[in-house]
């Protein structure tokens, strides 16, 4: 007998179906789509729960970093640093500012840029660093910035999956330059198409960021500089409003469920094929992905697949390796190169049951103990 799926995720509306319905039909009768009092309304409240002055809405998580890149002044020729393991979009966002990306590997233990690979691949040319807060885990911030004190380097951080984050008890996108926040639909703060957001607790920087995305423009019709067309329109903007207030209770059923897992692969290291969590560096982490290892990655998502689990893989191939990038030096980053070769994201998200949740464990603990499907 086939066994009842596990999708990776569920994008429809569930408890905020409702709101959700009532954002959309508010936008519609108002008639004001983009740049309008659901954006401004939205930025206020985005800012507040990141602890943050500032929001501005932008089109996409891309935009978000680029646009922090060129307000932070950030030129062609300049070199910025960024993580080899995250979504080819961090890397292309430095593309997008007119500088040149310069990848660093990650730590074995969080797959977040390493300090000590980071330092390592500065230049006279660089003047910036792109920490990623990969699968809702915030980077090592603290030692980080020790770094970018010492060379004088930006700091902007990539905060597309780690909505309400902390570390060490503050905020991601509160100690460098700014953030920047995706709301792709797989978020943990998800609309119905694409959208972003940069935080910053620098009046300047957001006033920049006002400017660029609508063109450059100070005025109707007069565009003081080259910008882009990057904005958040109105409907997705009170979307965004409607599932906030949420967000705070998806975000501690994230960590309730990253916590069963860990509880039911807690005795990974003496298995016959260990499946092994990444590791929580504090209890800020938001998971937006629960990530496992496994050396024998590619048996292990056969395996759940045959047990009727979906499973997905970020990222198999890291950024020095993409063709996107083949232009570009590439140092080594054996981490990134064997983590690519290793992962595995479990499902894990706020409408994942407590029963499929110990569907998944069971069938990576069959696998563990050597009882494969194929």
């Amino acid at each position: 007998m086939i066994p009842e799926r596990i999708p990776f995720v569920d994008l429809r509306p569930g408890e905020d179906a409702a709101a959700v319905r009532a954002a959309i039909d508010r936008v519609i009768a108002r008639g004001w789509f983009v740049l309008g009092p659901e954006v401004e309304a939205f930025e206020t409240e985005f800012a507040a729960a990141c602890g943050a002055s500032h929001a501005v809405g932008v089109g996409n998580g891309t935009d978000a970093i680029a646009l922090l890149l060129r307000a932070s002044g950030v030129k062609p020729g300049d070199e910025v640093i960024v993580p080899a393991l995250t979504a080819a979009y961090t890397g292309l966002a430095v593309l997008l500012a007119g500088a040149t990306p310069v990848f660093a590997d990650v730590e074995p233990a969080t797959l977040t840029l390493d300090p000590a690979a980071c330092e390592a691949a500065i230049t006279p040319r660089t003047v910036a660093m792109v920490p990623v807060h990969l699968y809702g885990q915030a980077a090592d911030m603290e030692a980080l910035q020790s770094i970018a004190r010492r060379h004088s380097l930006a700091v902007i951080e990539d905060c597309c999956q780690a909505h309400l984050a902390t570390h060490r008890g503050t905020p991601v996108a509160t100690r460098g330059v700014g953030g920047a926040f995706s709301f792709y639909p797989t978020k943990n703060l998800g609309a119905l198409g694409d959208g972003g957001a940069v935080v910053t607790n620098d009046a300047s920087i957001a006033d920049r960021i006002r400017r660029l995305r609508n063109g450059g423009q100070t005025d109707r019709y007069v565009h003081a500089e080259a910008g882009i067309n990057s904005r958040l329109d109105d409907l997705q903007a009170a979307v965004l409003r409607a599932r906030l207030p949420l967000l705070p209770q998806w975000t501690a059923k994230r960590r309730e469920l990253a916590s069963a897992y860990r509880r039911a692969l807690s005795g990974a290291a003496g298995a016959e094929r260990a499946v092994q969590p990444l590791d929580e560096r504090d209890n800020g982490h938001v998971y937006h992905l629960f990530v496992v290892r496994s050396a024998e990655r590619d048996a292990l998502q056969g395996h759940l697949s045959a047990s009727g689990v979906e499973t997905l893989i970020h990222y198999p191939v890291p950024l020095p390796r993409q063709p996107a990038f083949a232009s570009l030096s590439r140092g080594a980053c054996p981490a990134a190169e064997r983590a690519a070769r290793e992962i595995l994201s479990l499902p894990l998200h706020p409408r994942v049951s407590d029963r499929e949740i110990e569907r998944v464990s069971s069938a990576v603990s069959a696998f563990q103990k050597g009882h494969i499907l194929a």
